[in-house]
């Protein structure tokens, strides 16, 4: 469960609802399938899918509950069966819970084409514990689902009000026929609504219990988005309502979740006024820091002391004071935020805060202020243009989680106005770190002086930023003994899984994250790359890169590419000949495939080779400079991935001459 910073500054949004006119009874609390006719028809449209919602309804509704507030909600759905894989997907029917929720009532049935109805009730469920998120969930374990039958579920749940911004998903990976969203609230409250990607917009209306009103988007008919593409992020383009409270008539409150409001409480909630002793405190931290005249180092020296003495924990409580965190050693991420606000006004460092959303899960909507976009944090410093994470513990600036990069954000500066400071905030864009940071460089020879079937096969791989970052915390968090299996594991991509004869490795560790890059240093025997052919020798060389990506399509590409960040390699590889061997087939290294935007080359495959004295010199670079590529661009940047892999296939010809 993620920290939303908005929940501890909205709760007087919460207060809102306790002039509401009206008792806690809710208008869909006797909602009931009906019993009377379970012969499903199918539209003639869909009878041959593999899986149909045939309806959902979702219904929430904001009600008083003694002095505070609640919401209802609930989902109706009823789904056809049609192919063994949605029989599959579908034995198991979770039921929906979290911390601040309660269910108030689920069930389950299935109808099969004869009109046998199979209920489940509490006997049927079942316990599941994710052993790695460390939750359990409880289930109902379907029986009797089989082809061309309709499985059916309605839950209720009580859970705390979201009133500062709510995403509602209106599409899926499989067809949905008719899809219904209401919002039921108290008349005298006005909502802000926006409707993505050709989603209907809501229709406001007068409930029948008219001190309410309702906001309704139904949709018919709605095509499948499946999350089968690689290189995507689906989840930007479905159909998706937002909606957030806007207005109470009875208090004359406007403009209620704005995001100039949340940057006023934000800024003084990290940034509060501090006592002599805890300016003390922060001082007698700030010693321990190194110090740097070079900014960024100076900000990597602070950010590191700071992860490795202080814990990162979601669910501590709020410290009564920055001195409390450093005598504690953990805090929850505001606090976090203000450890690092006061030590960056100690070492007189300029900086922003950013807040933002994972772009792959809740994309920042520019347009629609919403607190739900304002679920993680960053530090942005001007002068340098780079990015620091406070919760990531493996991360060391320039790198951040890229997720939360190539998107929107709420920057927040200080301004000084009579003395006093203040926070003021726009939208701005977060820029990823260039391919620049995120270099692969690798360095392979492969000698065959002193054996034509055994070839002494040298690999040296910088890698750079995100790459590097992958590797280089193993060490610190793990045996020496585990950390030596770890390295044989990807040392194996590289040596064809041969036992190697050397290994070393440089940079290893989060000391060097951010600032220099990993290497991985190999040598080996090549006997396993070489194949007699009649006096001749096959030499996959290719192999030697590792293994590499190959993106097929067998189905019409439908979202354009997003990829994780921007990202190169650069690769050398030296073959050396005995003398009266040659080497045919060196034309297959000759390779330019491109992806152009706005005539710009932004994604390429470049390969050539030279020859020299016996020496075989191959060069290639692959690149990807941007992380959105459009749609009509698929087939180009489709070519640059295959052609890594077509590298990884080359195989020449060594002969005598």
């Amino acid at each position: 469960m993620k920290f939303n910073f908005a929940n501890n500054i909205a709760t007087l949004a919460v207060l809102l609802f306790s002039v509401s006119l009206y008792a806690q009874e809710f208008s869909f609390q006797n909602y009931h399938w009906d019993d009377k006719n379970t012969l499903v028809d199918i539209p003639a449209a869909y009878k041959d899918e593999k899986e149909v919602v045939l309806s959902r309804v979702t219904k929430i509704e904001l009600a008083t509950k003694g002095k505070g507030a609640t919401q209802y909600y609930m989902v109706h759905e009823r789904t056809y069966i049609n192919s063994n894989d949605a029989v599959e997907r579908n034995n198991k029917v979770y039921i929906p819970f979290k911390m601040n929720e309660s269910v108030l009532e689920t069930k389950v049935r299935v109808i099969q084409q004869n009109g046998k109805v199979t209920l489940f009730d509490k006997k049927d469920i079942k316990e599941e514990v994710d052993e790695e998120k460390q939750i359990k969930y409880n289930y109902f374990a379907i029986t009797g689902l089989e082809k061309g039958s309709v499985i059916e579920k309605i839950y209720m749940l009580e859970e705390f009000p979201e009133l500062d911004g709510k995403t509602m998903r209106m599409q899926s990976s499989v067809p949905i026929v008719n899809n219904e969203f209401q919002l039921i609230y108290p008349g005298h409250l006005k909502f802000k609504t926006k409707s993505s990607n050709g989603l209907p917009e809501a229709i406001e209306a007068t409930a029948a219990d008219t001190l309410k009103k309702t906001l309704t988007v139904i949709d018919k008919n709605i095509a499948p988005l499946e999350d089968d593409e690689k290189y995507s992020n689906r989840d930007v383009y479905l159909k998706m309502f937002r909606y957030k409270l806007d207005e109470n008539f009875y208090t004359g409150a406007k403009n209620i979740n704005s995001y100039a409001k949340f940057t006023s409480n934000f800024y003084d909630r990290i940034n509060p006024i501090l006592d002599k002793k805890q300016l003390k405190t922060i001082e007698d931290f700030c010693s321990q820091i190194p110090k740097s005249n070079d900014l960024q180092e100076q900000i990597w020296n602070i950010e590191n002391k700071i992860k490795k003495t202080i814990a990162f924990n979601l669910y501590a409580e709020s410290a009564e004071s920055i001195a409390d965190i450093i005598k504690t050693k953990q805090a929850h991420k505001v606090d976090l935020l203000k450890l690092y606000s006061a030590i960056f006004r100690q070492f007189k460092i300029e900086n922003k805060v950013v807040l933002t959303s994972n772009r792959f899960e809740i994309p920042f909507e520019k347009d629609f202020e919403s607190y739900e976009n304002l679920d993680e944090a960053l530090f942005y410093f001007p002068s340098i243009k780079k990015y620091l994470t406070p919760t990531e513990i493996e991360y060391r600036i320039p790198l951040f989680p890229d997720g939360l990069g190539n998107n929107n954000g709420l920057f927040i500066s200080e301004k000084i106005f009579g003395g006093v400071g203040m926070g003021i905030s726009e939208i701005n864009f977060i820029e990823l770190p260039g391919v620049e940071i995120t270099t692969d460089h690798m360095v392979i020879t492969a000698d065959f002086t002193d054996n034509l079937e055994n070839p002494k096969i040298t690999t040296s791989i910088d890698f750079g930023g995100y790459t590097a970052m992958n590797f280089q915390p193993i060490k610190d968090f793990t045996s020496a003994d585990q950390y030596q299996t770890i390295l044989k594991s990807i040392a194996e991509n590289y040596t064809i899984n041969t036992e190697y004869s050397s290994l070393k490795t440089e940079n290893d560790g989060v000391e060097n994250i951010g600032k220099k890059p990993f290497v991985m240093q190999l040598t080996f025997e090549g006997k396993d790359l070489i194949q007699n052919a009649g006096g001749n020798y096959l030499f996959s060389i290719g192999k030697l890169i590792g293994s590499q990506m190959e993106l097929y399509q067998e189905n019409k590409r439908t979202l354009p590419v997003e990829i994780d960040h921007p990202h190169a390699y650069q690769r050398t590889l030296k073959i050396i000949l005995p003398k009266g061997i040659t080497a045919k087939n060196l034309e297959k290294f000759n390779m330019n495939f491109k992806t152009d935007l706005n005539n710009k080359t932004e994604a390429g495959f470049v390969s050539s080779y030279s020859e020299k004295e016996g020496v075989i010199t191959v060069t290639n670079t692959e690149f990807y400079n941007v992380v959105n590529y459009p749609l009509e661009k698929f087939n180009d940047y489709k070519n640059v991935i295959n052609a890594a892999a077509d590298f990884n296939k080359i195989v020449i010809m060594l002969t005598k001459m």
